[in-house]
């Protein structure tokens, strides 16, 4: 046989074996058997009166937006779903960081703008937008601190 005749029986039983299903051992698995999802999901039984299931029978005919506002009550009883909390609000920040912000983000956008709508741009221009750009970087990181929190104490180490 050729080596080529065996790459070609390899990949036939490849073929062959598309669809078939992995058969698994349970000691393979690195989780216990009981963590294992069933195949089909469990179901509720829930016996009804005779008064009920008329009543579910006529609710076959009933109307659709009916039927979907009693949905919508149904999930706001649900229980035991997380609903998060509302998040804090934002810091508040003040004239010179506003500032910095719009001259980091404004100089750049100015210039794209000026390029895409093919404007003339003055050589003063030109220097306010890459000066505004520059002025808010180092403005910014000036403002940043690099100091341990004024708040923290004389030991802001671990304790043991």
């Amino acid at each position: 046989m050729t080596p080529q005749s065996d790459e070609d029986e390899v990949w036939r039983q490849i073929v062959a074996s598309f669809n078939d299903t992995a058969e698994r051992d349970s000691a393979d698995q690195p989780w216990p058997d009981s963590e294992n999802l069933p195949s089909e999901p469990p179901r509720r039984v829930i016996k009804q009166s005779d008064e009920e299931e008329r009543l579910l029978m006529e609710d076959d005919f009933a109307d659709p937006e009916t039927d979907a506002e009693s949905d919508s009550e149904q999930t706001e009883d649900d229980e035991g779903h997380y609903v998060p909390p509302q998040p804090p609000p934002l810091p508040k920040t003040d004239a010179t960081a506003k500032i910095a912000w719009t001259a980091l983000f404004g100089g750049p956008a100015y210039l794209l703008l000026s390029a895409a709508l093919n404007w003339h741009l003055q050589g003063w221009m030109l220097f306010t937008a890459v000066a505004a750009f520059i002025g808010g970087f180092v403005a910014l990181v000036v403002r940043m601190g690099d100091g341990p929190p004024s708040d923290s104490g004389w030991d802001d180490g671990a304790v043991i």
